[in-house]
C-alpha cells in the first residue's frame, strides 16, 4: 500500500511524523531541505523497518516535495504582494494558474507512472508504501476510535472486474436475452472508459425492471460478494469504529451486502432514475446526497469533528474524485499484486452466516465463464430432456446406468450392519407393528431428493411434500401426498401411508443450498416406529435446481441441466419414534432435534432453528405458502 498523508503530525514514538513546512523569506527550499533529511534520519530507524521503500523512491520523494514547496513559496509571496498593493484580482488569478500548472508539469516529469497523474492536485501529498495498513505497529490502538472510509471495488474485493454482478443482475432480474446482449457489450466495454461502460452496463441491467420487484440485491449478490471479500482488509475493517463504504456500483446492489453481512455503517452507492415504479437504466448525479452522508458520518463523533480520525483505503487503478476521501488525513492505496496475495474470506469469519440465497446461477458469470454458460444452453436443454424422459418412463434397475453414462453420478453410503437398523433387512419387518412401513427421514436439497433415495433404495416409495407445484406432481414418477400444514389432518394421512409401505419424508419443509439444516418438523416423530435418518447432499456447477421467487416447476428440469451434476445419500442408523417409546420417556422434540443432529454431523452442516417462513421472508418477501394455498383451492 501507499499512505497520503495531508499534513498532519502523530506523536506517538512509532507512527510517521510528517515533516513541518517552514518557509524561509527566499523560497528556495533550503530550509525546507534540513527539517526533511533531519527527520528522514531520525525516523528510519524506529518505524516499519522491514517495510522501507527502496532508496531511489525516497530520494526522488524528496525532490518532488522541494520543488512543489519552493514554487508554492514563490506563488504565496507573489500573490499577495499583488492583491494588496493593487487588488488586481484577474492578475492574481492568472498568477495561480500559472504556478499550479508548472508544479503538475514539474511532479509528472518526476512521475512517469501514469498511475500517479490523477494525484497532481494533491499539493501536499507524500506517499509511502506498506504492506498492508495492518503492518501499522499502532493499529490495535488507532483504528478502533478511526472513521475508515474504504472502496469496495478498489480495496474490499479482490476482483476488480464489475462484469460478473451486473451478469448476474441481468440474468437473475431480466432472462436470458438480457444477459445474452450484456455478453455481446463486453467488447464494447473493454474499449470505452471505466464510467461510460458502467453507464452501458446500468442501461442494459436495469432498463424497464420493476424497483419494487427488484431482490437481486438483496438475494442473490450477497452470496458473490462475500466470495470475493479479501481476508485481510476485511480483518482491517473489523478493527475499525465507524466504517463507510463508498462504490460506483448503483445502491441497490451493494447495500445489503454490505449493510447486512459486514456490518457497515453508511453505504454510499449510485442511486438510480426512477419512472413510474420502473428503472430506466440512468444514474443520478453522484454529489445530490452528499451533505446526507456527511451528516450520517457525524454522528457519534463529537464536535463533528470526524475529520481528524478519518483514514481512507482506495485503489491506484481508481480515482479519489469522491468528496468523501477529501475528508481524510490519510489514504492508503492498495496494489494489484497486494490484492492478488489476499486470501478468500473464510465462510466461518462471516459477520452473518449466509444461510440463504437465491438465484440459477452457481458460477461466478465472468465474461469467459458466461460465454461457456451461453455456449453449453443448447447441449444442456436436449440433455436434461433426455434425463427427465429416461427418469419419468424407464424402470431404476435400467435408468441408473443410463443416468450414469450421461454424467449424473449417484454415490451412497450403505446403512450400518446393525440389528433392526438396515432398512431393507427382513428381520426388522418381522419387529414393526401391524407391518408398519419404515419413515425415511431426509434433509431437503432439491425436489429429486425422494426420487434418488427411490434409485438408491431400488425401490418405490411415497413421498409426503409440503408444497410442490401441479406439474411437478403430473411428472413425478413415484407417488407423492401434499401434507395441508394442519397438524391432526397429516397426522392421519402419514398415518395411513405408513400402514400401506415405507414413506420419505422432508421434515425442513424447503430446500437449503449451504451447508446448514433449518428446523426439523416434530410431526414424523409420532408416526414411525422406525425412523432412518438419511444425509443428502448435492454438488452442481452450473445452476441450481431451487428457486425462491421463480418458477419451482422447473426446479428438477434446471438441475439436470448441469453437465456433472451428482447427488450423495449415506443411511444412517435408525432412531426408535414415539410410536415405540414409553409415554413420557422423550419428546417429539427431542426426537426432531436428534435426528436433525445426526444427520448434520455425518454431513459436516450446522443446525439452526429458521424456518421455511424466514427463508422465504428474507428471499422473497413472503410466508412461502400464498402459492400453496392458491393451488389447493384449484
Amino acid at each position: 500500500m501507499y499512505q497520503w498523508n495531508q499534513g498532519r503530525q502523530r506523536n506517538n514514538n512509532n507512527a510517521y511524523q510528517q515533516p513541518r513546512y517552514d518557509h524561509n523569506q527566499s523560497g528556495d527550499g533550503s530550509n525546507y531541505r534540513s527539517q526533511y533529511q533531519g527527520q528522514q534520519g531520525a525516523g528510519s530507524s524506529n518505524q516499519w523497518s522491514n517495510h522501507n521503500p527502496p532508496q531511489f523512491y525516497q530520494q526522488e520523494m524528496d525532490h518532488r516535495m522541494m520543488g512543489i514547496e519552493a514554487s508554492l513559496g514563490k506563488l504565496s509571496t507573489q500573490l499577495g504582494q499583488v492583491i494588496e498593493a493593487n487588488g488586481q484580482q484577474d492578475r492574481g488569478k492568472a498568477l495561480m494558474q500559472e504556478h499550479a500548472h508548472a508544479i503538475t508539469s514539474s511532479r509528472s516529469r518526476q512521475f512517469t507512472n501514469p498511475k500517479f497523474q490523477y494525484h497532481a492536485m494533491l499539493t501536499h501529498g507524500k506517499y509511502r508504501k506498506y504492506p498492508c495498513l495492518a503492518h501499522r505497529s499502532d493499529v490495535q490502538d488507532d483504528l478502533s476510535t478511526q472513521t475508515l472510509i474504504f472502496d469496495v471495488e478498489g480495496a474490499l474485493l479482490k476482483s476488480s472486474s464489475l462484469f460478473p454482478y451486473f451478469m448476474l443482475v441481468a440474468f437473475e432480474a431480466g432472462g436470458l436475452i438480457r444477459a445474452f446482449v450484456l455478453l455481446l457489450s463486453y467488447p464494447i466495454l473493454c474499449l470505452v472508459n471505466e464510467e461510460m461502460g458502467l453507464k452501458i452496463m446500468v442501461m442494459i441491467c436495469f432498463f424497464g425492471i420493476k424497483k419494487d420487484k427488484f431482490r437481486v440485491g438483496t438475494a442473490v449478490l450477497p452470496k458473490f460478494f462475500l466470495e470475493d471479500v479479501g481476508f485481510e482488509i476485511f480483518r482491517v475493517l473489523q478493527r475499525g469504529g465507524k466504517r463507510v463504504g463508498v462504490s460506483n456500483m448503483p445502491q441497490v446492489m451493494i447495500d445489503s451486502f454490505l449493510r447486512d453481512y459486514l456490518e457497515i455503517d453508511v453505504v454510499v452507492g449510485r442511486d438510480l432514475k426512477v419512472f413510474c415504479g420502473y428503472f430506466v437504466g440512468l444514474m443520478e448525479e453522484r454529489n445530490n446526497d452528499n451533505k446526507l452522508v456527511l451528516e450520517e458520518m457525524q454522528v457519534g463523533h463529537e464536535n463533528n469533528n470526524f475529520n481528524d480520525d478519518a483514514i481512507g483505503i482506495s485503489s491506484f487503478n481508481n480515482s479519489l474524485d469522491h468528496k468523501l476521501f477529501l475528508q481524510c488525513k490519510e489514504i492508503y492505496l492498495v496494489r494489484r499484486s497486494d490484492k492478488r496475495s489476499w486470501q478468500h474470506l473464510p465462510r466461518d469469519k462471516y459477520t452473518k452466516p449466509l444461510v440463504f440465497h437465491d438465484g440459477r446461477l452457481a458460477l461466478r458469470p465472468a465474461p469467459l465463464a458466461s460465454l461457456v454458460l451461453f455456449t453449453w444452453l443448447p447441449f444442456a436443454f436436449s440433455l436434461a430432456l433426455f434425463r427427465l424422459l429416461v427418469v419419468i418412463i424407464i424402470p431404476h434397475d435400467i435408468s441408473n446406468p443410463i443416468l450414469t453414462f450421461t454424467g449424473l453420478r449417484l454415490t451412497v453410503t450403505p446403512p450400518p450392519k446393525t440389528t433392526n437398523s438396515t432398512p431393507s433387512s427382513s428381520s426388522s419387518k418381522t419387529n414393526r407393528p401391524q407391518q408398519r412401513g419404515l419413515l425415511y427421514v431426509c434433509n431437503h436439497r432439491t425436489l429429486l431428493d425422494p426420487l434418488f433415495m427411490c434409485f438408491a433404495l431400488k425401490k418405490n416409495l411415497t413421498a409426503v411434500t409440503y408444497s410442490l407445484s401441479r406439474m411437478s406432481e403430473i411428472l413425478a414418477p413415484i407417488k407423492t401426498v401434499r401434507l395441508t400444514r394442519d397438524r391432526d389432518q397429516d397426522g392421519k394421512i402419514m398415518e395411513r401411508l405408513l400402514n400401506q409401505g415405507d414413506l420419505v419424508v422432508c421434515p425442513e419443509g424447503t430446500t437449503c443450498r449451504e451447508p446448514y439444516l433449518l428446523r426439523f418438523s416434530p410431526l414424523f416423530a409420532e408416526m414411525g416406529d422406525n425412523i432412518v435418518p438419511v444425509a443428502v447432499n448435492t454438488y452442481v456447477t452450473m445452476f441450481y435446481g431451487t428457486t425462491a421467487s421463480g418458477l419451482k416447476c422447473l426446479d428438477p428440469f434446471i438441475f439436470l441441466m448441469n453437465p456433472l451434476p451428482s447427488y450423495t445419500m449415506e443411511f444412517l442408523h435408525a432412531v426408535s419414534g414415539l410410536y415405540t417409546c414409553p409415554d413420557g420417556e422423550k419428546s417429539r422434540f427431542d426426537v426432531a432435534n436428534h435426528v436433525q443432529s445426526e444427520i448434520g454431523k455425518a454431513l459436516g452442516f450446522e443446525c439452526t432453528k429458521l424456518t421455511r417462513r424466514d427463508k422465504y421472508m428474507i428471499l422473497a418477501g413472503n410466508e412461502g405458502i400464498a402459492c400453496t394455498r392458491l393451488e389447493s383451492y384449484k
